[in-house]
C-alpha cells in the first residue's frame, strides 16, 4: 500500500544517526592510508595529519549546518535558501556522489574480502541493501550499528597491536621534501578521507526531534551534534594514528603508484589488513596474524557495505526533499507503509548497479569520486556562511568562511588535475538542469490543458441564492497531505460536492495581488492538479484566495455556500504564535453557524 504524506517518520536516534554517518565517513581509513603512502611515502603522515585537521574543521561546521537545516536535503536544502539554481547544482553533485559511493563501496568491499566475481557480488549486495531499506532507516540504522561496532572493535585492536611500533614509525617519518605545489597536490589526492560527512545533513529529516520542538518548528541539534562528534573523534584520531603506524612496516616498495610488500603482494588498497597481519603476527605468531588480518578485512568489508546503505539512504532523503519542492516528480513523495519513499528507493538501488555494468574498476570510479563530495561540501559551507539571514554567530560564520575558502581551493585543484572528473561533473550538472527544464515544461503544459478553473471568491448573486448543493463540504488545504486525502475520501464516500479552497495568506495586500492568477502559485497548482486527478467524476469546485484574514474567508464561504461541514488541518503555528495572533481554529469554530460541523485533521 502506498501512502502520500508530506513528512517522513522521525525515528532515527543518535546511535542510528552516528552509525549511518560512520558507515560512510569511517570507511576512509580503509583506503586513504595506502593511498597516502603511495603518494608521499614516509612523509605522508604529515599530510594525513593536515587532512585529519580539515576533517575536524568540516565536522564542526556541519554541526551548525544540521542545526540550521533540520528538514534534511543536505546541501540542496541549504543552497536553495540562497538560490534555486545553486541548490540544484549542489544537489546534482551530491546525487552523483551518492551513486558512485554506492558503486565504489560495494565493489571495494568484495575486493577487500577477496571474493570471486566482485562486480556481480557488489550488484547483488546493492539490491539486498536496497530491499532492507524498504523497511525504514531505523532498521538499517540498527544494522549499521552492528557493522560499526565490529569495525570499531577491529580498529581499536589494530591500534593496540600497532602501539609498540609507534617509536619506530616516528623515527622513520621524513619531512616533506618536495615543493609546496607538489605537496598540495598530494594533500588534495588524500582528500577522499573527507568523503561521507555530507551524509549527516541528509539524515536530519528523519532524526528524532529535540525535546520541546515539533514538526512545524523542528530541531535536531542534540542528535546531530552527538552523532557528528562521536564519529569525527574516531575518524580523525585513528586516521592520523594509522597514517603514522604505516611507517613502521618494513620493506615496502613504491612501484607505479602502488605498494609492494616483501612477499610480492600489492597491499595499497588493503593496507589495514596488511598492518594487522604484520603487527599482530610479530607478537603472537604468523597464524594469529593471518587470522587477525582476515578479521580486519571482514570488519572493513562490512563497513564498506554499510557505506552503501548510507549512500542509498542519503539519496532517498535528498530525492524526497526535492520532490516536496517540486524539483522531482510528485510521486517521489509517495511513502510505503514503513514511511519510506518508494520510487526514490528504487532509483537509488538500481542506478549504482547500472554503473557497475559499465565501470567495474575501483581506480576509475575513484577518479570520479572526490569532485562530487568536495563540490557539495564547498557549496554547503559557502551558501550557509554567506547567507546574512542565517542564525550564525560572528565566530562561527568566520570559521565557516575560512573552511569554505579551503574547500574551494581543493575543488579548483581537482578540476585542473582530473580532467575526466571535470567532464563527469559537467555532464551531471547539465543533464540535471536539462531534465529539470523538461519536467517544468511538461508541468506547464499539463496545467494549461487541465480543466481546473478556481472560481473567484466574488460569487454571483444567483449562486448565493441557489448554492450548488445543500450539505456540500468545504476544505481549506495547504498541501497534498492528510487533510486533502480525508476531504476527497469523505466527498466520495457520501457522494457530496466538495469546495476545495487554497488561501495564500499574506499580511500586506497590493492591487497586483487582486489580479494575480492561481496559475502563478506553484503550491496551489500542485494541490488542484492532484485533486483533479483523484476526483474520478466527483463534483469538485476549486477556490483560490489571497488574504490577510483566512478566518473571515473560510467562515464567509461556509455561510454563503451553505456547506454542512468544514474540514481543516491542524494549525501549523507554534503555541507562542497562536498566543500572539489568536487561535485560528477556535475563531473559525466560534464564527461558523451551529448547523455546520467542523472537522480538524491532525
Amino acid at each position: 500500500m502506498i501512502l502520500s504524506v508530506t513528512n517522513r517518520p522521525r525515528n532515527v536516534g543518535t546511535p542510528q544517526a552516528a552509525a549511518i554517518l560512520y558507515g560512510d565517513w569511517g570507511t576512509s581509513k580503509a583506503y586513504v592510508i595506502g593511498l597516502a603512502f603511495a603518494l608521499s611515502g614516509t612523509s605522508a603522515f604529515l599530510l594525513i595529519l593536515a587532512v585529519s585537521l580539515l576533517m575536524g574543521v568540516v565536522g564542526l561546521n556541519y554541526i551548525e549546518i544540521c542545526r540550521l537545516n533540520p528538514k534534511g536535503g543536505g546541501v540542496y536544502e541549504s543552497a536553495r535558501k540562497k538560490s534555486e539554481v545553486l541548490g540544484l547544482i549542489g544537489a546534482y553533485f551530491l546525487i552523483a556522489d551518492y551513486l558512485i559511493t554506492a558503486s565504489l563501496s560495494a565493489l571495494a568491499a568484495f575486493e577487500y574480502l577477496e571474493t570471486g566475481f566482485p562486480q556481480y557480488m557488489a550488484m547483488i549486495a546493492i539490491a539486498t541493501i536496497g530491499f532492507l531499506n524498504y523497511f525504514g532507516p531505523r532498521n538499517t540504522g540498527n544494522i549499521a550499528i552492528f557493522a560499526g561496532l565490529i569495525t570499531f572493535f577491529s580498529v581499536v585492536s589494530l591500534a593496540c597491536f600497532a602501539m609498540p611500533y609507534l617509536k619506530v614509525a616516528w623515527e622513520r617519518t621524513t619531512p616533506l621534501h618536495e615543493g609546496f605545489w607538489k605537496n598540495w597536490e598530494y594533500f588534495v589526492g588524500m582528500i577522499v578521507a573527507l568523503s561521507g560527512v555530507e551524509a549527516i545533513a541528509n539524515t536530519t529529516g528523519v532524526m528524532q526531534l529535540d525535546p520541546g520542538s515539533h514538526e512545524q518548528a523542528p530541531s535536531v541539534h542534540t542528535t546531530a551534534k552527538r552523532a557528528i562528534l562521536w564519529v569525527m573523534f574516531e575518524v580523525c584520531l585513528f586516521t592520523s594514528f594509522f597514517g603514522l603506524a604505516v611507517n613502521a612496516l618494513p620493506h615496502l616498495h613504491l612501484i607505479d603508484g602502488n605498494i609492494l610488500a616483501p612477499h610480492g603482494v600489492l597491499v595499497r588498497d588493503a593496507m589495514l589488513r596488511y598492518m594487522g597481519e604484520v603487527f599482530s603476527g610479530a607478537l603472537f605468531g604468523p597464524y594469529f596474524g593471518e587470522w587477525f588480518g582476515w578479521m580486519v578485512s571482514l570488519s572493513f568489508g562490512l563497513l564498506l557495505l554499510s557505506a552503501v546503505n548510507t549512500a542509498i539512504h542519503g539519496l532517498v532523503s535528498l530525492l524526497f526533499v526535492m520532490s516536496r519542492d517540486g524539483e522531482t516528480p510528485l510521486f517521489f513523495q509517495k511513502l510505503n507503509r514503513f514511511g519510506v519513499p518508494l520510487f526514490p528507493l528504487i532509483f537509488a538501488a538500481l542506478l549504482p548497479s547500472v554503473i557497475l555494468c559499465f565501470v567495474s574498476d575501483i581506480r576509475s570510479l575513484a577518479d570520479l569520486y572526490a569532485i562530487g563530495f568536495v563540490g557539495a561540501i564547498a557549496t554547503n559551507l559557502g551558501v550557509t556562511s554567506l547567507d546574512a539571514s542565517s542564525n550564525l554567530s560572528k565566530k562561527s560564520r568566520g570559521f565557516m568562511l575560512v573552511s569554505f575558502a579551503v574547500m574551494v581551493a581543493i575543488e579548483i585543484t581537482l578540476m585542473i588535475t582530473k580532467p575526466h572528473a571535470r567532464g563527469f561533473a559537467f555532464f551531471v550538472v547539465m543533464a540535471g538542469l536539462i531534465a529539470r527544464a523538461f519536467v517544468l515544461e511538461q508541468k506547464q503544459k499539463a496545467w494549461a490543458n487541465k480543466k481546473v478553473r478556481p472560481k473567484s471568491l466574488q460569487l454571483e448573486p444567483e449562486e448565493e441564492k441557489a448554492p450548488l448543493h445543500y450539505g456540500a463540504l468545504l476544505s481549506a488545504v495547504r498541501s497534498v497531505g492528510k487533510t486533502l486525502h480525508f476531504a476527497l475520501q469523505e466527498a466520495k464516500a457520501f457522494e457530496q460536492p466538495l469546495f476545495l479552497l487554497f488561501i495564500r495568506e499574506q499580511k500586506v495586500l497590493t492591487e497586483e495581488d487582486k489580479s494575480r492568477s492561481w496559475l502563478d502559485d506553484k503550491e496551489a497548482c500542485e494541490i488542484f492538479d492532484y485533486a483533479k486527478e483523484s476526483s474520478h467524476e466527483m463534483q469538485i469546485k476549486f477556490l483560490y484566495a489571497i488574504s490577510n484574514d483566512p478566518v473571515s474567508v473560510i467562515t464567509s464561504l461556509a455561510k454563503r455556500l451553505h456547506v454542512s461541514r468544514v474540514i481543516l488541518g491542524k494549525t501549523r503555528y507554534s503555541p507562542i504564535v497562536q498566543l500572539l495572533r489568536g487561535n485560528i481554529t477556535k475563531e473559525i469554530a466560534d464564527a461558523l453557524p451551529k448547523e455546520v460541523d467542523l472537522v480538524i485533521i491532525s
